[in-house]
């Protein structure tokens, strides 16, 4: 499943970029780009930096006119009635933002101020935000003593306040401890199953991609080169391995023997574990014939099924991706969203 995106009806289009194509001078961030996320879907974007993550976020909140080709977000046009679009719009950046010299408190009351919430029952809303996002016990103290992960924390439960019925995040997770990754995974996953919103995840936590998004959309050179499912991508563009677990002192020649049999990686640890990537399902019954004939004693064979990892990479190529100024971001284009 390559190529542009799915056939969703455009009654069923929260976000909609149609053969969008933007420039900055000579480098061409997007082209002829087609996008859609239904209401309630999780979908993430992923590519290299330049990829034209981050180009696409902006066109969604209007904070950048296309070239070419329309965007729409709830059937508007960002650029003609932005401030309504953006008042239904999330935005989450890479880096914290959040007032240092208030307390996390003060934060999100200073949030609930600029988005006009009801007075009524604010101080409950923003306890259940602080609770939410493990921040219950530090509501009263001021951020600038925060940690990076505390203060990442607290930028979400800062966009999340209003309850925005679309989000836009850019790695959200990037800076949390495991248990407050898993935290905010959840707690992602429970605003797209429980209460309908729409996601837009930029990450390069491929991980975290396969376990959280209904859909995958990889990005290079601003345009699509892969959509689907997680398990859909790993199934049509991966080609899995096998696991055998041998003796320690035989697993060098497991190795040379399970070479014979795969144009993948092979690697090998120290405690007899031999991993052999790109070996079909086909070849499996050889190689354990072959390691029996040479009287190596096979004490595990598992099947290991291609990852969203591999099929990255199988898109890409190992090369590195391009880092250029049309894909940069930062707190400063945030701001422009808030206004």
């Amino acid at each position: 499943m390559t190529g542009t995106a799915g056939d969703e009806s455009a009654e069923d289009q929260v976000l909609a970029i149609t053969g969008v194509t933007r420039t900055f001078g000579d480098v061409t961030a997007l082209d002829r780009l087609t996008l859609h996320v239904r209401s309630g879907e999780v979908v993430g974007l992923l590519g290299h930096n330049g990829a034209g993550k981050t180009t696409t976020v902006r066109m969604l909140a209007g904070l950048l006119a296309p070239d070419d080709g329309t965007v729409r977000v709830a059937g508007r046009d960002p650029l003609i009635d932005g401030p309504r679009v953006r008042a239904g719009l999330g935005v989450l950046p890479a880096r914290p933002v959040v007032d240092d010299r208030l307390t996390a408190a003060a934060n999100l009351r200073f949030v609930a101020e600029v988005h006009g919430l009801p007075r009524d029952g604010l101080t409950a809303r923003i306890d259940a935000a602080l609770v939410r996002f493990g921040l219950a016990e530090r509501g009263d103290e001021r951020v600038g003593t925060f940690s990076t992960g505390m203060r990442q924390r607290l930028s979400l439960a800062r966009v999340l306040l209003p309850e925005p019925p679309t989000l836009l995040l850019d790695e959200p997770t990037a800076s949390l401890d495991p248990l407050a990754a898993r935290q905010v995974r959840l707690a992602l996953r429970e605003l797209a199953d429980d209460e309908g919103r729409t996601v837009v995840l930029c990450t390069h936590d491929l991980a975290e991609a396969a376990g959280l998004c209904d859909r995958v959309i990889v990005l290079e050179h601003g345009r699509i080169v892969g959509q689907g499912s997680p398990a859909a991508l790993a199934a049509e563009h991966g080609t899995g391995g096998v696991l055998l677990e041998v003796e320690p002192e035989r697993a060098g020649l497991a190795a040379e023997l399970a070479r014979e049999h795969t144009v993948g990686d092979i690697e090998v640890d120290g405690t007899g574990r031999v991993r052999a990537t790109g070996l079909p399902r086909e070849a499996v019954p050889a190689l354990v014939a072959a390691l029996a004939e040479r009287s190596i004693a096979v004490f595990e064979v598992r099947r290991l099924d291609p990852t969203l990892e591999e099929v990255y990479l199988a898109m890409h190529g190992a090369g590195s991706g391009r880092d250029d100024a049309a894909d940069a971001d930062g707190p400063a284009w945030v701001a422009e969203v808030e206004r």
